[in-house]
Formats: C-alpha cells, sequence, structure tokens
C-alpha cells in the first residue's frame, strides 16, 4: 500500500499544490484546512502514515499539534512547513517529536527528499512481522543454491534448527538472512508456533524497549492502557531481532537478562514476566569489532554467538545466480500471470558478470521489473535496467548507452500505460529526474499521450 501523508495548511493554493507534487511521486495524499479537520482525519483514517502540517493554522499552532500527536500516536511523523521567521519554531518542534521543518518557498525541492526519508523510517518502524498461523516461506531445503558456501550455511542451520540454541546469522544486507531465519523456524520443535520478525534499526530505544517488552498503562506519556510486548506475542515460537546490532546499548542488558533467565520486565512494570521464546538475531555488522567500540557489550555478543551462521555476498558464489535469477524470474511471472520460460543467454552474461552490491534481494528486485516489461516469454537485454548493463557494458559495448537508456524508459513508460509516477519508481529515478530525461531524449511524444 502507498504510503499516505495528510497536507494541513490553510492556504488552499500552497495545499493544492503540494498534494499534485506529492501524488506525482506515488504517494497517497489526505488534506486538511485547518486543525479540527485534522483531528477528524487521524480519528476516521488509521492509514495516516506522515503528516505535513503548517505551523500558522486558524485554530492553533502546529508546534502544538507535534506534541499533541505523538501524545495519541508516537509512531506518526510529523514535518512542519514554517514561513520565514518562524525557524525557531520548527527548532523547538524538532525537540518534542517533529522530524524536521521546511521553509515555504525556498525548500520547494527538498520536499520529495525529505518525504522519502521519512517514508523510509516509517515504512521500517512498521516492520514488525506477526506469522502467526501462517506458513513461513521456505525450508532449508527449499533453498536455491548450487554454491559450497552456502550449502555449508544450510548442513549448519539444519543441525541447530532443532534445538533452542540463540542463533547469529551474520552477512551483507539482502544476502537472504531472514530467508535463513523463517527456514530454521520451520524446521524447530516450536514450528507451529509464531515467528515474529522485528527491525531493531527502525526504533528510538524507548519504543524499540516497548515494542519488544511492554509497557503498562501510565508507564509514560501516551501509555493510555496496557501493552503486550513481542517477546509475549512470540511465546513458544520465534522472535527474529534483525540488525541487532543497531539496538541502543543501553537496553542490550535488558535483552541478555531475558536470553540469560527467560525473565523480563514490562516497560513500568513490578511482576516479573518468564516467556519461553527462541531468538534469532541478524546483523551486517561486525560486532567483535563494534563490542571493540564499546557499542555493543561482549556478554550480549557472546550469549547470542553461541551457534554463528554467515551468510556469503552474492559475487562469492557466481554459480547460484542463474539459478536464482530463474526462480526469482518464474515465481514473478506466476505472480503476474506470463509466461516466461528462460533467460536469454545475453542477458544471462549480463546478469553473471554484475557485481549485485544489493545481493539476492537487488537479484529479485531486478527480476521482477523485467519480467512487467518483458513482451516475450524470455528475459532479454532490453528488459534489464539500465544501470545493470552500462556496468557490464564491456560485455555489450557495441552498444550506444544513451540510446540503450532511452529505449528503456520508452519501454517502461509503455509498460505501465504511462503511468509517470509507476515508470519512475520501476527505473528507480525520481519524477524529477523522470521530466529531465524526457528532455534530454526528445521523449515528450510517448510521454504525454
Amino acid at each position: 500500500m502507498a504510503t499516505t501523508i495528510l497536507i494541513i495548511d490553510d492556504e488552499e493554493k500552497l495545499r493544492k499544490l503540494l498534494k499534485r507534487i506529492i501524488s506525482l511521486e506515488g504517494y497517497a495524499v489526505q488534506e486538511a484546512s485547518n486543525l479540527n479537520s485534522a483531528r477528524k482525519i487521524l480519528d476516521d483514517e488509521g492509514s495516516i502514515d506522515i503528516v505535513l502540517c503548517d505551523v500558522k493554522l486558524p485554530d492553533g499552532n502546529g508546534v502544538d499539534f507535534v506534541k499533541e500527536i505523538k501524545d495519541r500516536n508516537p509512531r506518526l511523523e510529523i514535518v512542519l512547513l514554517t514561513a520565514y521567521g518562524n525557524i525557531p519554531d520548527g527548532v523547538k518542534a524538532i525537540k518534542i517529536g517533529a522530524f524536521d521543518y521546511l521553509v515555504k518557498g525556498d525548500d520547494n525541492d527538498k520536499i520529495i527528499p525529505l518525504l522519502a526519508q521519512v517514508a523510509q523510517k516509517s515504512e521500517g518502524e512498521l516492520r514488525v512481522r506477526r506469522d502467526e498461523g501462517k506458513t513461513v516461506a521456505g525450508t532449508l531445503s527449499e533453498i536455491n543454491n548450487e554454491s559450497e558456501a552456502i550449502r555449508r550455511a544450510i548442513v549448519l542451520a539444519q543441525k541447530v534448527a532443532p534445538l533452542d540454541t540463540a542463533v547469529l546469522l551474520t552477512g551483507e544486507t539482502g544476502t537472504g538472512k531472514e530467508v535463513f531465519a523463517q527456514a530454521i523456524h520451520r524446521g524447530s520443535k516450536s514450528k507451529n508456533g509464531p515467528f515474529i520478525a522485528i527491525n531493531c534499526s527502525a526504533f528510538t530505544k524507548d519504543l524499540l524497549e516497548s515494542e519488544l517488552f511492554g509497557h503498562k498503562a501510565g508507564a509514560f506519556t501516551g501509555a493510555s492502557r496496557d501493552k503486550r510486548g513481542l517477546i509475549d506475542e512470540a511465546e513458544d515460537g520465534t522472535l527474529f531481532l534483525d540488525e541487532i546490532g543497531e539496538m541502543p546499548i543501553d537496553l542490550q542488558p535488558k535483552m541478555l537478562r531475558y536470553l540469560e533467565a527467560g525473565t523480563f520486565y514490562r516497560v513500568g512494570d513490578s511482576k516479573q514476566r518468564k516467556v519461553n521464546v527462541r531468538i534469532i538475531a541478524a546483523t551486517n555488522r561486525d560486532l567483535e569489532r563494534e563490542v571493540e567500540r564499546g557499542t555493543f557489550r561482549s556478554d550480549l555478543y557472546y550469549r547470542i554467538a553461541v551457534f554463528n551462521i554467515h551468510l556469503p555476498p552474492l559475487r562469492e558464489r557466481l554459480e547460484d545466480i542463474p539459478v536464482l535469477a530463474q526462480h526469482f524470474a518464474t515465481m514473478a511471472a506466476l505472480h503476474m500471470g506470463k509466461r516466461i520460460t528462460g533467460i536469454s543467454r545475453e542477458a544471462l552474461a549480463i546478469i553473471q558478470r554484475y557485481t549485485w552490491n544489493g545481493n539476492i534481494r537487488e537479484l529479485k528486485n531486478v527480476m521482477e521489473r523485467a519480467v512487467i516489461l518483458e513482451d516475450n516469454d524470455c528475459i532479454t537485454v532490453d528488459s534489464l535496467p539500465v544501470d545493470v548493463v552500462r556496468e557490464t557494458s564491456q560485455a555489450v559495448s557495441s552498444f550506444d548507452m544513451s540510446a540503450m537508456e532511452k529505449a528503456h524508459i520508452i519501454k517502461v513508460l509503455a509498460a505501465t500505460g504511462n503511468n509517470k509516477a509507476e515508470a519512475a519508481r520501476l527505473l528507480n529515478i525520481g519524477i524529477a529526474t523522470l521530466y529531465r530525461k524526457v528532455d534530454e531524449y526528445q521523449l515528450k511524444e510517448h510521454f504525454f499521450r
């Protein structure tokens, strides 16, 4: 679902202009001309993700509204719009919880990049998945592989899966750590229990503590009722702590106590709780180095690293690339109802030469995009992103890269039915960049038809 932004401003022309600009980037937008209207929308619509609010409004002050919103919903992100001379208001608002502030008229070019940052943070904070009652994707025997390194990792995972031992999965971003965590859960004695995953990097210390351990009503401002933590919800199942290296150091002792004794206290509660949960953690950091730097506790590290499984980057397992590419293309085609039988030799050569800094996640995204764009039953070079082809240009040196980029943009526009926002998303560029490319390559007849 698209990120939903609520614009609060009593200047109708500015509000409509902002709505148009933001909508073109693919966001859903709602409007309010005053705080009372905004409150009704926030009460009625549980799907608002970001609030873009003017400071001076007919029925109140946006700075005061920041505190009101944060008391009601600490996760909702707010960006203030301030007129020249009201910058101190913006600074004050940040201190009480606003994400940032923009100066009206001067910062128009900063709106979209800033909203992208806010949306990424908002999505990250909601990255808590409760998969109880569902089939967790993948078992160890189903992980696609040809490389010896991944086979060794699978053997280790198969040995530790039936035990209650804590597991630490290490490797670069996108190497498949969560897939392994899910597969280990499916091979464990608690496979019929919940699998819950949380990204530790997406929360402040206080929010992360509340999410993990829960809280009592009145424990802090906005805690109007008791809340169960994820450890409670994962009882007799698995809790996956993604990016554990980002956990604030002053919260680490509480996690260590749970790992050692199986007990914890909810925030603001004096009653000790005991819950049985299997912990699997993951990180793309070198935790031994973080211990040396003093940003990660050595006792917590040794407790979670009882059984360490390292997942190598895709560039170190080249033999897996064709298998994975074909798998992702097949799965995407099935999902989209398209018939894709294979990958051309030329396209496969480019895929195998590319560095894949985003690892398996990047390969999956590229193949899904290729399936969307491909008109034939075989993935061809024309359906691959230009940046992937450009990096491997020694394999296609006879191609004019500008001509390839132009042709690719035309194809994406056609594939999206001339939907500019969707085309920009598939091209992985901003809408403003797409407009510049259209001017550069004189594509207005394709862009505006």
